[in-house]
């Protein structure tokens, strides 16, 4: 048990009082319960409960506790990827982050905090659901105004604050008050305890409540404000006249408070509910002020009187702020009434969309900008993609898809970068289901590219073929811009993937005349990269390594740290296969600052596997060892299965270099099988000459049981196994008893048994056999229940020591 866990837990804004019992409770009960609901009225303090019970729960989980905020998600569907933002999970495929979710929690002994659930009650049940399924030490605490109803849930009632009475003047509600009271400047609260036990008892003990009310007390004593809060109260007759009262002052409280707004506070407070996130004073000037009622000049002093009356607030030093949810959502209401939503939203949509494309620019484009400052427009972008999300659902909303597709363009750069198109393919299928007529050709042209890259991420290539010719031959209609060279690189990969190699070295040529003439460092590299590793394959070492190193200057010119880390990644391979290791190894180690800087994860473990790769071809074992278990590590963090896979081929390589071929045969036993579970069929040549080796010095039937238990067992697992030194001990299965309960296995169950001997999934058998898979895992049942067994490494051990072996392509 330790304190120094992971976490994204906010500082308390101030502090914390009452709730002793309540905090003691959970306390227990959280390292207990899978699921607890934190139940109550908005306002009731669900969400500063839950964090006081999860920062003290911290030493209880090893894997982290993490804070997912969902208030200001409006998408079910983006609701698993709020959570694998917080987590660094990326989306390899789109609409598959479920499964990065489950590599990453699998084994995580973690709190989830899910804040925020009232509105997203079914997608945050069927997330729940799913990842307590798979992942037995993952806990979840989450707020909700209605429970998720899922099965082992404890809704957990937050209570209001106690109450005073005559033999408890000092209660919880009091001491909250008479705190926030005197952080907010009022004097003499103490001298009017009566007034202040009436103002408690008025407003029901709701924390949201009394600290609105006390952000009032340097104006109005709190006998003004009870008198006045009663007066509110009366005026609220659009709820449920059957709820309990304390379920109906936080909307008399908020209308209480936004009354005794000044005006223009008022008018500020209902423009700042536009945006979905943190925000800062020039974006809140360009989008609240018009000239007219709020002018910019007046906008700091504004928003200063909201942060001082707790309606917003100040988040960080970096000069950010936000709304309360709940504040948000009141405030959207009177921006509606007001008539003020369309425009306030149109001009939201266009300042991000203008701010976005100034980050793309400053960020990727401006090669005579030092590093450091282009790095900052990357981190600006990359805060701005809440407020991204909400201007697209106005874009197409408002049938805008100029500047939906431009903000969309402007953002892939931040989201390919992250290694996260999940959100770019679908902003760029529903606007470019848009009337179009309006469009600039190339707008719409480089959209196509976008979306061909997203597609060829999830293998829809014939699609994202089609889409890609059509991007690149309207954009060749107009001036060359970065974005065309861009759209030529999806195509590469697209028509390459698709055996169509003369189209993809006709666009290669066509794409290095155009970049060469415009001077497009980004794209010219590109070229370098793509020739490299044509060249590579073909076995053209020399010519390899001079693109490799044109590829490093060109980076090196445009000084973007992304592209120096592609180039430096690319000549470690060039420079491996060539034998030179420790020019590999050099090459590697410079390049992974780089993605570290950017926080670059799923290029980070691809690094990672390669430094271990070299580092086992150098016998430094122990640094293969660290470098593999960090690579998987990361690639488990990110749920990239593929990441995984490179890792588990690297650890395969080590074992055998240790001379562990047990343990090699394991790991690549568990690459293969994930390489066929995301739709990657057939064995590596370095399999398969691993597999004839480890036959030859460990027998048939011995290879025959690693094989099949390596494809059965989850890759850490396996990594465990290795990474330990276990994997020379792997057990067998157990004795298989006296014999066989029923004999007469059919021809095609002796078929798919002899399969089996060889490690085969149930896909590739019914491809083997020209029949479904449904239908292989039906023979597979019936040869258990006959040969009582039940796993399908007995069935292969059985099958190999019966000289059953299917007989090998």
């Amino acid at each position: 048990m330790t304190a120094d866990v992971q976490h994204n837990l906010p500082a308390e804004p101030n502090r914390f009082v009452g709730r002793a019992r309540d905090v003691a409770e959970l306390g227990a009960l959280v390292r207990e319960e899978r699921v607890i609901t934190l139940s109550g009225v908005g306002g009731i303090g669900k969400t500063r409960l839950s964090l006081r019970v999860a920062a003290q729960a911290l030493p209880w989980f090893a894997d982290g506790v993490w804070l997912v905020e969902l208030g200001r998600v409006a998408d079910p569907a983006l609701v698993p990827g709020e959570l694998a933002a917080v987590l660094g999970v990326r989306d390899e495929v789109p609409g598959r982050l479920l499964d990065g979710l489950r590599v990453r929690l699998r084994e995580a002994g973690a709190l989830i905090v899910l804040d925020n659930c009232e509105h997203l009650v079914e997608p945050c049940a069927e997330l729940v659901t799913e990842l307590l399924a798979d992942c037995p030490d993952l806990r979840f605490l989450l707020t909700s105004r209605e429970p998720l109803r899922i099965r082992g849930e404890l809704v957990w009632r937050v209570p209001p604050l106690e109450l005073p009475d005559a033999r408890h003047p000092d209660a919880e509600s009091v001491l909250l008050f008479v705190e926030r009271s005197v952080a907010a400047g009022a004097r003499g609260v103490s001298g009017s305890m009566a007034d202040v036990a009436r103002l408690c008892r008025a407003l029901d003990g709701v924390p949201l409540a009394l600290e609105l009310a006390a952000a009032r007390t340097s104006l109005l004593s709190p006998g003004r404000i009870a008198d006045r809060l009663g007066d509110r109260f009366r005026l609220l007759t659009n709820g449920d006249r059957t709820a309990p009262a304390r379920q109906r002052t936080l909307l008399a409280t908020v209308e209480w408070s936004h009354d005794l707004l000044k005006p223009k506070e008022r008018v500020l407070l209902r423009r700042l509910s536009v945006f979905a996130g943190l925000f800062d004073l020039g974006l809140a000037e360009r989008v609240c002020a018009d000239g007219g009622i709020l002018r910019k000049a007046e906008l700091l002093d504004l928003l200063g009187g909201l942060v001082d009356k707790s309606l917003v607030l100040h988040q960080d030093a970096a000069g950010r702020y936000r709304l309360l949810e709940t504040i948000r959502q009141y405030a959207a209401d009177r921006l509606a009434e007001a008539g003020e939503a369309d425009r306030l939203r149109d001009r939201h949509l266009r300042i991000v969309c203008d701010e976005m494309e100034r980050c793309y620019k400053g960020g990727s484009l401006d090669h005579r900008m030092p590093w450091p400052e282009r790095f900052a427009y990357f981190t600006r972008g990359r805060g701005l993609l809440d407020d991204c999300r909400i201007a697209v659902d106005r874009a197409v909303e408002s049938r805008d898809p100029v500047h939906g597709l431009r903000l969309a363009r402007a953002a892939l750069a931040v989201l390919a970068v992250r290694g996260d198109l999940r959100e770019s393919v679908g902003w760029h299928e529903r606007l470019l289901a848009l009337d179009l007529s309006e469009v600039p050709a190339d707008l719409v042209a480089v959209a196509k590219g976008a979306l061909a890259y997203g597609l060829e991420l999830d293998d829809e290539l014939e699609r994202a073929e089609e889409l890609i010719v059509q991007g690149v031959e309207e954009q060749k209609k107009h001036p060359y811009t970065h974005w065309l060279g861009i759209t030529y690189s999806v195509a590469l990969t697209v028509f390459f993937r698709t055996g169509q190699s003369e189209k993809a070295l006709r666009y290669l040529e066509e794409l290095e005349a155009a970049a060469t003439a415009h001077d497009d460092l980004f794209n010219l590299a590109t070229v370098r990269i793509a020739q490299l590793n044509l060249a590579l394959f073909h076995g053209r070492l020399r010519q390899a390594q001079r693109r490799g190193e044109e590829a490093l200057a060109l980076a090196r010119r445009s000084g973007h740290h992304w592209t120096l880390a592609r180039a430096l990644t690319h000549l470690g391979a060039v420079a491996e296969a060539a034998g030179d290791l420790e020019a590999a190894g050099t090459h590697h180690a410079c390049a992974l600052p780089l993605l570290e800087s950017m926080d670059n994860r799923v290029e980070l473990a691809r690094c990672r596997a390669q430094m271990g790769r070299v580092a086992a071809g150098l016998h430094d074992y122990a640094a293969a060892k660290e470098h593999v278990a960090a690579g998987l590590e990361l690639s488990r963090q990110t749920g990239q299965r593929r990441g995984i896979v490179r890792a588990l081929m690297t650890l395969s390589a080590l074992a055998r270099a240790q001379g562990d071929l047990e343990g090699a045969v394991l790991a690549g036993a568990a690459a293969t099988a994930l390489r066929e579970s995301i739709g990657q069929f057939g064995t590596p040549g370095r399999v398969q000459e691993l597999l004839s080796l480890a036959r030859t010095k460990l027998g048939e039937g011995r290879v025959t049981l690693l094989w099949a238990r390596g494809m059965e067992w989850p890759p850490e697992e396996v990594a465990r196994r290795v990474l330990g030194g276990e994997s020379g001990h792997a057990p067998l299965p157990p004795p298989l008893g006296p014999g066989p309960r029923h004999t007469g296995l059919t021809s095609r169950e002796q078929e798919v048994a002899a399969l089996l001997t060889r490690g085969l999934s149930n896909r590739t058998i019914a491809q083997e056999l020209v029949i479904s898979p449904a239908t292989v895992a039906r023979h597979i049942a019936n040869v258990m229940d006959k040969l009582g067994f039940d796993s399908r490494a007995q069935i292969a051990v059985w099958a190999a020591g019966r000289g059953m072996e299917a007989e090998r392509p």
